[in-house]
């Protein structure tokens, strides 16, 4: 198979693997903006508003769903926000959640709690190292993004694996999402700075496997839907 005709997904390879993202509902560090980690960091809990968010959401994804298999695992990140909202998921999909770590949110040290702008004044330099570089860890004791980086690529691949060919339901948190994005696209990490995401939206990526026993072939359904 030529390179020109390995590109993007193809109607004549074997079933994809669909894994259909979802993020966290608001919290109130959501809401103020604040850096938000995983379980080292305040570890909050889902407002109201959030809980709600995520009710809604069900909307986009049984659209999503109406045109692909049911879905054969309900997966998240077991920090807090993350699992509450699989909690209310479960519910719809009448699955169990299983936690998958790898998935979890980028740790932000000393950083945590804080907002952006908090963090420019009182750490200007390592705030401006971290924005410089992937490999530079936030708040000085975090994660790197290329670490958060390793770890999601590594849980992503035992999800290919273990669902092959079926839909996963996938309820995470801004950093792991877009890196999964990324992949699908065959996006460097610089790919983080260039998307947002709001709080309970909803993506979806196909992953075909490749013919020859290379890396499958992502292509990108969905996007940052809302209701």
């Amino acid at each position: 198979m030529s390179a020109r005709s390995r590109r993007g997904w193809s109607g004549g390879m074997a079933a994809p693997t669909t894994v259909v993202l979802l993020r966290h509902g608001e919290t109130a560090m959501t809401a103020e903006k604040r850096f938000s980690g995983g379980l080292a960091g305040g570890n909050p809990g889902l407002t109201e508003v959030g809980r709600d968010q995520v009710r809604r959401a069900r909307r986009v994804v049984d659209a999503f769903a109406a045109r692909e298999e049911a879905a054969a695992a309900l997966l998240a990140s077991p920090v807090r926000r993350a699992a509450e909202s699989a909690g209310i998921v479960a519910d719809w999909l009448g699955l169990e959640v299983g936690f998958e770590p790898a998935f979890a949110e980028t740790e932000f040290g000393a950083w945590e709690g804080l907002t952006f702008g908090e963090v420019s004044e009182r750490d200007p330099d390592g705030l401006r190292e971290w924005l410089a570089s992937a490999d530079i860890p936030a708040g000085g004791t975090g994660e790197s993004f290329r670490a958060v980086e390793r770890r999601v690529s590594e849980g992503l691949d035992r999800v290919l694996a273990e669902y092959a060919g079926r839909t996963v339901l996938l309820v995470s948190h801004v950093t792991p999402i877009k890196l999964v994005v990324a992949r699908a696209l065959g996006a460097g990490i610089d790919a983080l700075y260039r998307m947002e995401l709001s709080p309970a939206s909803v993506s979806a990526v196909s992953f075909y496997p490749d013919p020859d026993g290379g890396a499958p072939h992502g292509s990108l359904r969905l996007f940052n839907a809302t209701p």
